[in-house]
Parts: C-alpha cells; sequence; structure tokens
C-alpha cells in the first residue's frame, strides 16, 4: 500500500508560555480595537472603547468590573468560586477587572466568608486567580478594605433565609462559634451602624491605628507577589476609612477626630503609604454624600461646622489624595447613615463624578451607578463627565456587555479566540463612511451567526452615534 499524500498544516497552536495548563494565546487583549487599517470603523472608534495608560499599565477600553462582595472565600483565602467569577469576565472583554473588597486584617471582613490578604497563605489562590487572568491578557487589580464598625456580620443571602424560612428577627452579628468576632469590631468611635441590629464597636485606639498602617503596606507586599496590576484603597460605602471622615461616625477627641482635616487624616496617612510602597496605578473609592440633606439639611451649617459628610468634603479629600499622586478616584455615595435619602435612577452618582472631574486637578473620575446601556455609558465618556465606567450588578446580568456594546457602538473589538464563533457579527470590515459591506473578519462563518435572517436587527450601526 502506498502511502497517501496529505495537506499538512505546518503552523503549532499558539499558547501561554509558562502556564501550567494548555492555555490558547489571545491575538491581543480581549475587549481591545482591532486594526483601524483593516476595521476601518475603529478609526473614530467610541470613547468607551478608546484605551487608557496609567503608570505605564494599558487598560483597552473604558468598561472597567467594580469589585463586588462574593462572601465565598475560606479563611480569607480565594477559592474555585473566584477563579471561575473573575475569569469569566476576562473572557468577555472588560477593559479592568477588580478583586472584591479584601481584607486587610481578620476582623476587617464583612463576614467571615469575605476575601483576606493579611497572610502569606492568601497569596497563592489570588495568584492562581490573576495568572489566569494575565494570561488571557487581562488586567486586574484588588481593593483593600476594612470594614469598620460594619463587621462580623452574615453574608446577605445567610439572613435573608433566616429571615424567611426560620422567621428570624434578632440582630445581624455573627457570634464565634460561626466564626465571627462580635468583641473586635473596630471603629473610630464606639457608635454602632444600626444599634440592636449591628455590633456595638470598640473605638479604635492609637495604637491599633500604628498596627493597621503596617498592615496595610503587608498588603501591598502581598499584592506585589501575587502580581496584581493595581490597588484600590476602599473609603467609601460607610466601612472603617468612610467611618473616620464623616462627623456622624467620628467623634473622637485626639488628632483623628474633629476638624476636617483631622478626620480625613488616616485616610492620607494610608494613601501616602500605599503610595510609598506600590509604583503601579493606585486608586481610592469614596462614597461622595450620605444623602442627608432633607433629614439634617445642608453639608455646612449657620455655624460653620461640618454636619455630615458630603460632596463639598469628598472634593476636598479628593485634591489632597491628587496631591499625594493617586491616580484615579472611584466615586460612589452612601453606606454610612441609614437616613440617607438615597435618589435612585440611572447614572444616579454620575453628578458626583463630574463635580469632582470638573474641580479637582490632576486626577481621573470613575463613574458608577446603574450604568446598563452601551450609549448611556458611551455619552458618559463623550461628554468628559468621567473618564472610566465602572459597572457592577450589569456585569453579573449580562458579562458579555463590552462586547455587546461593541456591536451597538459600531466598533471593532477582539473577542476571546476561543469564542470569536460567536461574535462575527462584530468583525464586520466596514468603510466608515459608506454603508457597511458584510464581510466578515473570519474566514468562516458557522452556525446561527451565518445567517442573515433579520438583517436589521443584526447589522451594527455604521459609526458610533450615542452623542449629538
Amino acid at each position: 500500500m502506498t502511502k497517501s499524500s496529505q495537506p499538512i498544516f505546518p503552523y503549532p497552536p499558539k499558547k501561554v508560555e509558562g502556564y501550567p495548563t494548555y492555555l490558547p494565546d489571545q491575538v491581543q487583549p480581549v475587549g481591545s480595537l482591532l486594526d483601524a487599517n483593516v476595521y476601518k470603523q475603529n478609526q473614530d472608534p467610541p470613547k468607551l472603547f478608546e484605551p487608557l495608560t496609567i503608570r505605564g499599565v494599558e487598560f483597552p477600553n473604558r468598561a472597567w468590573v467594580a469589585p463586588m462582595c462574593q462572601y465565598s472565600s475560606d479563611e480569607g483565602k480565594a477559592t474555585d468560586h473566584h477563579l471561575v467569577h473573575l475569569g469569566s469576565m476576562a473572557m468577555r472583554g472588560w477593559g479592568s477587572i477588580m478583586v472584591e473588597a479584601t481584607a486587610v486584617v481578620p476582623e476587617g471582613r464583612i463576614t467571615p466568608e469575605d476575601m483576606g490578604i493579611w497572610e502569606d497563605a492568601q497569596i497563592e489562590p489570588l495568584k492562581r486567580v490573576v495568572d489566569y487572568v494575565h494570561g488571557l491578557r487581562g488586567i486586574i487589580g484588588i481593593q483593600l478594605a476594612h470594614a469598620g464598625r460594619k463587621a462580623s456580620n452574615p453574608a446577605p443571602w445567610t439572613l435573608r433565609q433566616a429571615i424567611e424560612e426560620k422567621g428570624y428577627d434578632g440582630g445581624d452579628v455573627v457570634g464565634e462559634e460561626n466564626g465571627g468576632w462580635p468583641n473586635n469590631v473596630q471603629a473610630p468611635s464606639a457608635i454602632s451602624f444600626n444599634p440592636g441590629k449591628y455590633a456595638n464597636p470598640v473605638e479604635i485606639t492609637t495604637e491599633y491605628i500604628e498596627n493597621l498602617k503596617k498592615a496595610y503596606v503587608a498588603a501591598v507586599e502581598r499584592c506585589k507577589k501575587i502580581g496584581f496590576d493595581f490597588i484600590e484603597i476602599h473609603g467609601a460605602h460607610g466601612y472603617l476609612l468612610h467611618e473616620f471622615v464623616s462627623p456622624l461616625s467620628n467623634t473622637r477627641k485626639d488628632s483623628y477626630g474633629g476638624s476636617l482635616d483631622n478626620r480625613i487624616r488616616l485616610p492620607l496617612e494610608l494613601a501616602q503609604l500605599v503610595r510609598e510602597k506600590w509604583n503601579k496605578p493606585l486608586f481610592y473609592r469614596v462614597s461622595a454624600t450620605d444623602w442627608l440633606e432633607e433629614d439634617l439639611g445642608p453639608e455646612k451649617g449657620k455655624n460653620g461646622e461640618w454636619a455630615w459628610w458630603g460632596i463639598e468634603q469628598t472634593t476636598y479629600l479628593t485634591q489632597k489624595l491628587a496631591d499625594l499622586g493617586l491616580d484615579l478616584i472611584d466615586v460612589s455615595s452612601g453606606g454610612n447613615d441609614l437616613r440617607g435619602n438615597i435618589k435612585v435612577g440611572p447614572s444616579y452618582q454620575l453628578p458626583f463624578a463630574e463635580h469632582i472631574k470638573q474641580n479637582v486637578s490632576n486626577i481621573l473620575v470613575g463613574s458608577v451607578g446603574i450604568i446598563t446601556e452601551p450609549v448611556q455609558a458611551n455619552d458618559i465618556l463623550e461628554e468628559g463627565k468621567a473618564d472610566i465606567v465602572f459597572l457592577a450588578r450589569q456585569v453579573l446580568r449580562d458579562i458579555d456587555f463590552p462586547l455587546r456594546a461593541a456591536l451597538e457602538l459600531g466598533a471593532a473589538v477582539s473577542p476571546a479566540v476561543q469564542y470569536e464563533r460567536a461574535w462575527t457579527r462584530m468583525l464586520v470590515k466596514r468603510d466608515h463612511v459608506k454603508k457597511a459591506a458584510h464581510h466578515h473578519g473570519v474566514d468562516e462563518v458557522q452556525g446561527e451567526e451565518g445567517k442573515k435572517t433579520k438583517p436589521k436587527r443584526d447589522a451594527p450601526p455604521e459609526v458610533h452615534t450615542s452623542v449629538p
């Protein structure tokens, strides 16, 4: 029998070198703009897909994942859930991914199941996640946190199930028998967030503050070993640093309480320490307001004293952070006082981000708050109200948002190579001005994507038109 001649393909598969298992190499970062010489619509791309470089780290687009607590860690360690949860996002084209609020000390967790970075044993599980995201050419950072007086609570679904299934109507403090620390909840002042429900906190001593500074520095060193691309300091949502800046939760009589400069002293000291030890991008999340004007009147009372935490003090703090060399302010709101009358709606927190962008120099601004639609997200950026947008719950509802946004806004971005057959509608080579020629960027169009059954619905717009 004679040997037949076979049509041999001579090229080996491209893989990520050094990764412990086979992982196909991505042509370029998922969610980044494809070559504008080939995809001419990218010569004037939507702002949402304009890359951003901070301290040498290039973020491929401006749709970023906000940190979201998962309450799924094991003694502060990342688990398989985090690999799947965050790794799935890296496959979908987000410009940046941020690991949830991660406690720098054990008592800094919100729940016993929160993420931690207070010991070296927590390095390797997080490094596994970071290595995978980097293997996909993604960008990933972490939010360093301390829960303050809102610590030692149950996970939200655990509390909900107890209420719904057992009619529970007691306190929300997790006892020691279930991994809690009810007698070691630390706060600026001994003021409970919700008396009768939340913990009665211990007032932080100056010795504790000095040890906390060391804990943040140690956490930064672990971040270096893990390989994170950026760090965010959590100063929002009623957790420790937010508690320090508010005159309602901080009634101290020492150098960390009283005047505005005293109340923001600890956040600035921590920011400076982290900045000195970390040469990559550094962000800070603020709650810009506690929404208390309807209950307590103006942020600054007639006597000239600050009545509650609001946008004026936030702007002052942000400029101080910018002067220390922080790169981005992540603008959220609320969380420190149950009386807050929050006006919720699409982009409801955008005015605070826009105010800071207009009144603070030398810092980038991120906006959050019910940003759910591609046009909405792109408008925020095109109109100069913020530099990037953070999405959270929408990520969980629509993990493919960046690729769907590219399709809707008329851009061509790189899907993950494993998923490119699902995005052939987006991979259309078009003249930016003339009518789209439906010539796909991949050689073969297979499956449902190849059908031209509803061309008006499936065809992307010729150019992005989110702003008149």
